[in-house]
Parts: structure tokens; sequence; C-alpha cells
């Protein structure tokens, strides 16, 4: 299964790919806890067309709007370096973190609770629990690694797209890749396939193929 990227146009999920909306779901302090499936978007079984610029009017799909505005969606170099080479190493009581900010989508999963940082520090069981909420970050932006094992900690997950709406702050946000499917840059290059990513679909990210959370600020990404 794979993603390919277009060069200033769309990306192209392959139609084996689960596309699906959905919803996020929050708590009474902003954190998200999860996602509600609204659905299959398009035809299921069929290749799908996802916009990248943000600015299609037959949203989630490309409708070739980033033809007329000029969109330019050269991927970043810094895009291309490896979770390992960019993430630095939080220590926590129960797990150690490995972060890269750059990949921050501000899915809210980190903000759980007490919030990740905190929750780190503690071994108290409900902190835990909020410890390995965060380690599910949509974004990959972190991952955990259990001090007493040295096993790094992952959802399982199966290979398929949410698209998701962040209903609690009215906006559209990224597309959530998951399950480890391999997404192929508009010049061939292969990035690393990781279990857990978000690519930019408001076109503005300065990490692109990836969200930067600069969806917050576009107009056009507004529900």
């Amino acid at each position: 299964m794979k993603i390919t990227i277009t060069e200033n146009g769309p990306y192209i999920a392959e139609k084996d790919i689960p596309v699906k909306e959905v919803v996020s779901v929050a708590d009474k302090d902003g954190g998200v806890s999860g996602y509600d499936v609204q659905g299959d978007a398009g035809e299921p079984g069929a290749e799908k067309y996802l916009c990248r610029c943000g600015h299609s009017k037959n949203k989630p799909f490309c409708d070739g709007r980033h033809v007329n505005i000029g969109f330019d969606g050269t991927e970043t170099d810094y895009s291309r370096k490896d979770f390992r080479e960019k993430a630095m190493l939080f220590r926590g009581e129960v797990y150690d973190a490995l972060v890269s900010d750059d990949l921050c989508a501000i899915t809210r999963f980190c903000d759980v609770g007490s919030g990740l940082g905190e929750a780190l520090e503690s071994s108290d069981e409900a902190d835990i629990k909020n410890v390995l909420h965060g380690g599910c970050c949509p974004a990959g932006r972190i991952v955990l690694i259990d001090k007493e094992t040295g096993q790094e900690f992952e959802p399982e997950l199966d290979k398929e797209i949410y698209l998701i709406n962040d209903e609690p702050e009215a906006h559209l946000g990224p597309i959530y890749v998951r399950g480890g499917i391999q997404v192929i840059g508009a010049d061939g290059h292969e990035y690393e396939i990781r279990n857990r990513m978000t690519l930019c679909r408001c076109g503005e990210s300065s990490n692109s193929p990836f969200c930067d959370a600069s969806h917050l600020d576009c107009e056009h990404m507004k529900t």
C-alpha cells in the first residue's frame, strides 16, 4: 500500500487503502481522547485523489484548484530525515520519550490529563495511562521507550487513512496515515515508513509534506 505525492498536486491513495472521515473527541480540558469514525470517504476500493493545497471546493478530494492558485507543494529537505535523526530524548520515570517537535500537528493527544511532560515524571497509574495515550500521537511526534525493557511502545493500527475534522477547534485537520503505509515523494523519494504520521492538507506547512499545524491559521480550513 502506498500514497504518492504528485508535483504541486494532490496525494494519490491506492485503492486498497481505506479512507475514513473522523471527528476529534475532546475531553473537558481540551485534550483529544480519540476519534469518532463517521464513515468512508468516497467509494471504498477506489483510488482517491486527496486535496493537498487546501483550496478544493470538493474536500477531501482534489478538484484541480491547485493549478488555479499556483500551489507550490515542494517537499522540504528536512522532512526527509528519519525520525531518529531529528528526535530529542526526554527522560521519564517509567517511559523515556523520543520527541521530534517539527512533526507536531497539535492533535492534542499529549494534552490529556496533566499533560505529557508532567505525566512522564510520575509513576502514578493514571499518569502512566496518559503517557501511553500521548505516545499514540497521530503525527508520530512522540515515541515512548519502556525504561525496564528498552522496547518502543507503538499502538497496533490498521493500514488506513483518517481525514481529521477537529470539530472542537472548528478546523479541518491533517491526513492521519496509520499502520505503516509507504509515502512516495513527487520525485520518487521513499519516506521512512512509520506507524503514525500526519500529512498536510492545508497547503501551508513549512515541513511539507508533513503537517506543522498551519491549518489552524487557515481560513480555508475552517468548518
